[in-house]
């Protein structure tokens, strides 16, 4: 599925009523060498469920950190649909939940990306978030100086960067100073630049975590922004870039603006102060994307 098409998805489905707040949670059993998680979900047409696995020590041994299936049923009589690859379901609505924030929240004319990170949701969401706005520099600040090339010089060339006039190079933490938009998307487990050092017209994108004791973004950067989640209930179960200034009284639950009603048009962005999507990943997201890739090879074939 294009990008821009999965970013379309989520947004009719938000606006045609889809409320995150009613997504069941996330389970999460902690095994000898990671996390196995269930994912869950329906809506009128469809029901689904995502069986995933996060292996952390899978990068170095060559292979991904987050596999699994998606399993789409027919709500009505759950009867299943089709069975869909679980890494790339994650890797496409995440990357599209972002574009679909980054697109209500960054400047129209949002041209400089600094982009934490160098694995697929890295990539995901170049491609995600140059669907949504101008971009015409990327700044990619990876853990070492070898894959950040590698990953420069991969996103060169499967996309023809250098022929849409893209500056990608790498960079540097601190370069956040001059970033239209910032994306997080790393597996960190604390904070990644300095928020003092934020524009106050950047937006910023982190992805990297479901975990109440990770974070990539600092306090700073919190008490700072207008704070947008999928929705406040998650976020108060999962999103360790908020849970300690919600314990502290930094932040209010009720000052987390859900992503609904920014798509919905019900709520107004301070345009004066930097503003911060905290994605955790929900169900409603992978069940919204997975029936629109059904949908669209159904169609395709004829049926």
């Amino acid at each position: 599925m294009p990008m821009a098409a999965a970013v379309e998805a989520l947004r009719r489905a938000l606006r045609g009523g889809l409320d995150p707040e009613s997504d069941p949670p996330r389970t999460v059993v902690p095994v000898a060498y990671g996390q196995l998680l269930l994912m869950p979900a329906h809506q009128r047409r469809y029901a689904g469920v995502k069986i995933a696995t996060v292996a952390p020590a899978n990068p170095a041994a060559g292979l991904p950190r987050i596999q699994g299936q998606y399993l789409l049923l027919d709500a009505p009589t759950l009867t299943p649909l089709a069975l869909l690859d679980g890494g790339a379901l994650t890797t496409v609505r995440t990357a599209a939940v972002s574009a679909l924030a980054a697109d209500h929240l960054a400047e129209p004319g949002a041209g400089h990306l600094v982009l934490f990170g160098t694995g697929p949701q890295a990539r995901g969401h170049l491609d995600a978030l140059r669907a949504v706005r101008p971009l015409d520099r990327v700044t990619v600040v990876g853990r070492t100086p070898g894959r950040t090339a590698e990953f420069i010089e991969a996103a060169r060339r499967d996309t023809g960067l250098d022929d849409t006039g893209l500056d990608i190079g790498p960079g540097k933490p601190a370069d956040v100073a001059g970033a239209d938009l910032v994306a997080c998307c790393t597996t960190a487990r604390a904070p990644l630049f300095d928020g003092a050092l934020l524009p106050p017209h950047a937006t910023v994108i982190a992805v990297g975590s479901h975990e109440p004791d990770a974070r990539e973004v600092d306090p700073a950067t919190v008490r700072r922004s207008t704070v947008v989640v999928e929705s406040r209930a998650a976020a108060v179960r999962e999103a360790g870039d908020l849970i300690p200034e919600l314990a502290d009284g930094s932040i209010g639950r009720d000052s987390l603006v859900p992503l609904a009603d920014l798509v919905n048009g019900t709520v107004a962005v301070d345009g004066r102060r930097p503003r911060l999507f905290k994605s955790v990943g929900m169900a409603w997201e992978d069940l919204v994307v997975a029936s629109a890739v059904h949908e669209a090879i159904s169609e395709g074939d004829g049926k």
